[in-house]
């Protein structure tokens, strides 16, 4: 399965924008936007990255932005767009629809992790079950009614239990529910785009994709 290896502190710089991909450390002044607010790159402090963006630059950049915020490669993303632009809706709203319901983005959501690159790597380990069946897949697309809990295994594993309590105080989003007490949770509905707080304009995605 491929996977992007590098620096997650390099996409934000970038972007030029904090995209929260390392979960807490986001939220210090060790952020890579704090110390050096710059593209990476021997020309970053140049100042020519400054220069007014055409608009496919434009378009590409928030596709871009898309991908990591979701730890999603080319040729899956593209994969969600296609399948987006067949539904009966709005085409944007609908890709981020589908990448809400990935289970290890519903399992950031959730708040089991900080990051969506964590809950990657915990479903990857087996962690949870879906439906009843341990699933390991991170890109699987949950669907209303779907039952996500931690497997009984893992209920004693050191960081679930030091999870528990700060779990019982955190309040899902709307579109999901949760029990801190089983450490399950379930998918209620597909979220509206007026649920998903992440800061994209699906808009110059769509128009990125339709040159």
């Amino acid at each position: 399965m491929a996977r992007y290896l590098g620096s997650a502190c390099v996409l934000c710089r970038r972007e030029g924008e904090k995209l929260y991909l390392k979960g807490d450390r986001c939220y210090t002044n060790k952020c890579a936007i704090e110390r050096r607010n710059y593209p990476p790159g021997p020309h970053g402090q140049s100042g020519s990255f400054r220069r007014k963006a055409s608009d496919y630059a434009t378009q590409l950049r928030e596709k871009q932005k898309a991908r990591r915020i979701y730890g999603v490669l080319e040729r899956q993303f593209r994969r969600y767009f296609a399948e987006a632009s067949k539904s009966t809706g709005v085409t944007g709203a609908a890709l981020l629809q589908l990448l809400e319901l990935r289970l290890d983005n519903i399992v950031y959501r959730l708040g089991f992790a900080t990051s969506r690159k964590q809950a990657r790597q915990l479903v990857l380990h087996g962690h949870f079950m879906v439906n009843g069946a341990k699933a390991t897949v991170p890109s699987f697309v949950l669907k209303p009614g779907a039952q996500i809990a931690v497997t009984e295994d893992s209920r004693k594993n050191a960081y679930f239990q030091a999870a528990t309590k700060d779990l019982a105080r955190r309040k899902p989003v709307e579109w999901l529910s949760f029990d801190a007490a089983s450490l399950s949770g379930s998918v209620l509905n597909p979220p509206s785009r007026q649920q998903i707080d992440t800061p994209l304009k699906e808009q110059l995605i769509v128009e990125y994709y339709s040159r």
